[in-house]
């Protein structure tokens, strides 16, 4: 799970949106008075100090700073006193919400910890500010930051990486920050949470003794060896281990001082000790493991636990849930129900015992129950557990069992407890967080296909529930009356949702749109006003305005590719008729160094290839038409050997094959089409078939069937290439995607990774099977009200989407293509032009405007 997407529902109960940094207070020292030629630069997240004259490199040794809550502003005085005084550029985070959400348990742990990044001009200055700075900052706590050298034991550390912001491309073919190895060569810059020197740089001898003094502290003199790490977060890792004194195997879970903090300001150190001592207090109950001891390494604390044998209850979903299965057999179905209800008598009787000891676990769901080998459960991680008789709230929750406000003590798990009732049987109950009342359908879905005692649900439901008013459930209906009303519904929402007073995004989408994808077709105001159009719930003139302009002057930092970014708002734009900012659009991406872009349809070269073809097509452009016929070459020569590295129609070789497929149909060259069978065959090496015959994609961890990086995304582009070519295996192929697009069961709704995606691959192949009419049917178990209309959670559920990828225009593209009298598809599938309507409705936009500018990091 990316733990991003927690972060982004600080601002907005109901969509996902920027950490609302820029409306907190700033720190104290963003309102001092500058020296002349000195600029501040505000950003989202960082306050850049640029002196007059600037003397840094592309790259070298950064110096960053850490600090907590009692130490930011002494921190950030003495630091701008000193940079500023020596003419040193530096940035600071913006304020005191952005620190604490950079130092969250689930924050990023290779950023965590970085108050200050300051950008010595060479070895010399660097020396200098370790000695003199560090002096002056001695004594200030602040967390660890696990990419960097610690200088001594102060706030100050240092990593080698890149000073301007520079891109190349990684061995997945993922565009990544970057900065020049000894060769000149653009590498990845990489940012692991552990501490490394690129091979083509010499430490300075200023870090020589700060290296030796960490490499002093290691776990050789530990009684205990550790076998493999379990988890980690920002606040530490969980490690299984071997007490080598008795041979027992434990758990070490550590806790990083100052990181990791959780709502109520409490860092991980201060959990783990709440941890120790409540399960003191729970010593000797059946399913609670027990303390072994603790100690402290450097200063890293550590407690040790008894192991658990068995395997957390999520795991088994893949491999037991019925649902999965295109036809689900009732005796499968009877023992998973009866295995479900064993499992959920086992966890109510470990939690009631944990209660009979005065305490409340505050945090039960699907990773902290454990199930050991004889089917009896266990309860792990006490970190956020308190006495019952302090009456509080939960401070850290899996989203899918979090209890509302009202709930405190040992009511937060009873609340809980009704939702793992459910979760057992549709692990949907994330979409609580955005509508309590979605209890009741999804009651309603388990009691129609699961044996379940009618009292069980209903209790669930009215622990949930409560309070909540009844509502109709949600529905899309089949006909041609039924699309009418889905239409109009899932339409209504996205105009409700729409904010064209906003400049950095129109419709609110994914996380990934505030990475510089808010323009594009995945994520942005292209792929909605494009779906909008193509299903026809009709055109919005002043939206089309809003993205034309956007696209003619894009903000730095924009994506270039057809589905993040400027590409793509070239391909709507051009389909809604306006030509002149579609150009201009493209023009941009022409003029940034295009050719170093991945080989991925999502944002890399066989986006650009299919865009500018088609614009050459609007406008007879033969540097247009030179352009795409270059990128197509530059994909064709980087064919790698073996698997793809990221199989799939958005990052894999089904995305190159789609742009052979429509180069092999604009120039009747047979060798596009071997290119294209060759692609495929990457992507299809890196996929394995279930016990149904159904085609996933391997990740290693999981298999995927979905359209984006899944095998239905493949089998996409194998049907495109099955019209031109025979090919058995292909055929073989496009059965076994089928079968993974039958199942009664997906965890998401969306186009990319969920049913959506499902159903849209079907209803290309027959719109008359009745598993599309099924897939129309059971989209609506995820769809929720808003604003009179229906719309869908995006990614992990937390909260709605509106876009193309993983939201409500998804769902809107997937019924029109089951439903629509003109059935829609995927840009560049079918005939390669995707059906709709192209009006005239010019709109002037300045062709000549700057291009995207590199900000510093």
């Amino acid at each position: 799970m990316d733990k991003r997407y927690e972060l982004y529902c600080l601002a907005d109960e109901l969509f996902y949106d920027s950490p609302p940094v820029a409306r907190r207070t700033e720190f104290d020292i963003a309102g001092r008075s500058l020296p002349t030629g000195w600029e501040r630069v505000r950003g989202d997240e960082w306050t850049v100090y640029v002196p007059p004259v600037s003397r840094i490199p592309l790259q070298g040794w950064k110096v960053h700073v850490t600090g907590c809550a009692k130490s930011a502003d002494a921190v950030l005085s003495r630091t701008f006193d000193y940079c500023v005084e020596n003419g040193i550029e530096f940035k600071h985070l913006r304020g005191p919400g952005t620190l604490r959400m950079r130092n969250a348990k689930y924050a990023p742990r290779g950023a965590s910890g970085k108050l200050v990044t300051i950008y010595p001009a060479d070895e010399r200055e660097l020396e200098a500010i370790l000695e003199t700075l560090g002096k002056e900052l001695a004594g200030l706590p602040g967390p660890y930051i696990l990419s960097d050298l610690r200088i001594g034991e102060g706030p100050l550390h240092v990593r080698y990486g890149g000073f301007a912001e520079r891109r190349c491309l990684d061995e997945r073919g993922e565009l990544v920050a970057a900065l020049e190895n000894g060769e000149g060569e653009l590498v990845p810059d990489r940012r692991n949470p552990v501490f490394s020197v690129p091979d083509w740089v010499a430490l300075p001898r200023c870090l020589e003794p700060h290296l030796a003094a960490r490499a002093a502290t290691t776990t050789a003199e530990l009684p205990y060896r550790i076998e493999k790490a379990l988890h980690f977060s920002n606040g530490g890792g969980v490690y299984q281990a071997t007490d080598l004194r008795t041979g027992e195997k434990v758990v070490l879970k550590e806790a990083r001082p100052y990181a990791g903090l959780a709502a109520d300001g409490a860092d991980a150190v201060e959990r783990l000790e709440r941890e120790r001592d409540i399960l003191t207090m729970l010593d000797g109950i059946d399913g609670i493991p027990a303390v072994r001891g603790s100690f402290t390494l450097g200063e890293h604390h550590f407690l040790v636990q008894e192991f658990v044998e068995g395997r957390t209850l999520n795991t088994f979903f893949a491999e037991r849930h019925p649902m999965l299965d295109p036809e689900p057999e009732p005796g499968k179905v009877a023992a998973y129900t009866a295995w479900a209800l064993r499992v959920y008598e086992g966890v109510e009787r470990v939690l009631g015992a944990v209660h009979e000891r005065g305490v409340v676990f505050n945090d039960l769901h699907m990773f902290n129950i454990m199930i050991r080998p004889d089917d009896s459960a266990a309860l792990i991680d006490f970190e956020t557990a308190a006495p019952a008789a302090d009456n509080g709230r939960q401070t850290l929750a899996n989203p899918a069992f979090l209890a509302p406000a009202d709930r405190r003590g040992t009511a937060v798990d009873r609340y809980s407890l009704a939702c793992l009732r459910l979760a057992l049987f549709v692990p949907m109950t994330t979409l609580f967080v955005i509508d309590r009342g979605k209890a009741r359908q999804l009651a309603d879905l388990v009691a129609e296909y699961f044996p379940v005692p009618r009292p069980f649900l209903d209790e669930a439901v009215a622990e949930i529930a409560r309070g909540v008013p009844e509502a109709p459930a949600p529905e899309f209906g089949l006909g041609a009356d039924g699309w009418a009303r889905s239409r109009d519904r899932l339409a209504g929402a996205i105009d409700a949702s729409a904010t064209p007073h906003r400049a950095d995004r129109l419709h609110p989408g994914d996380v990934e749109q505030f990475g510089g994808a808010s323009l594009g077709m995945a994520h942005g105001a292209a792929g909605v006003l494009w779906t909008l159009d193509a299903t026809g719930a009709g055109r919005r003139p002043d939206h089309e305005e809003w993205l034309a302009e956007r696209a003619a002057k894009p903000r730095r930092g924009t994506g270039l590719g057809l589905y993040d970014g400027l590409q793509g708002a070239a391909y709507a734009l051009a389909r809604l008729g306006h030509l002149d900012a579609a150009l201009a659009a493209a023009g941009h991406c022409l003029d940034e160094r295009w050719e170093r872009l991945g080989d991925d349809l999502y944002g890399g070269l066989p986006g650009y290839a299919l865009v500018l073809g088609h614009l050459a097509d609007l406008t007879s452009g033969g540097a247009l038409l030179t352009a795409a016929s270059e990128a197509v070459r530059i994909v064709a020569e980087r064919a790698p050997d073996g698997p793809s590295p990221r199989p799939g129609l958005m990052y894999g070789g089904a995305g190159a094959a789609l742009m052979f497929v429509r180069w092999y149909e604009r120039t009747g060259d047979p060798e596009m089409l071997d290119l294209a069978a060759a692609a495929l065959r990457r992507d299809l090496a890196a996929c394995v078939r279930d016990g149904n015959g159904a085609l996933h994609v391997d990740q290693g961890s999981r298999v995927l069937p979905y359209l984006g990086r899944g095998s239905v995304g493949i089998g996409l582009v194998v049907d495109e290439y099955l019209a031109h070519r025979p090919d058995e295996e292909f055929e073989d192929v496009r059965e076994g995607v089928r079968l993974a697009a039958m199942s009664r069961y997906y965890a998401q709704p969306g186009l990319f990774s969920g049913r959506a995606g499902m159903l849209l691959y079907l209803a290309r192949q027959d719109r008359d099977d009745p598993c599309v009419a099924r897939h129309v049917r059971d989209l609506a178990w995820h769809a929720l009200p808003y604003a009179g209309g229906l719309a869908i959670p995006g990614e992990h559920m937390y909260r709605l989407s509106m876009d193309l990828a993983t939201g409500t225009a998804g769902v809107l593209l997937a019924l029109g293509a089951a439903q629509h009298d003109a059935p829609v598809d995927l840009p560049f599938f079918g005939t390669g032009q995707v059906p709709g309507t192209a009006h005239e409705f010019p709109v002037e936009t300045s062709a000549g405007a700057t291009s995207i500018q590199p900000e510093r990091r």
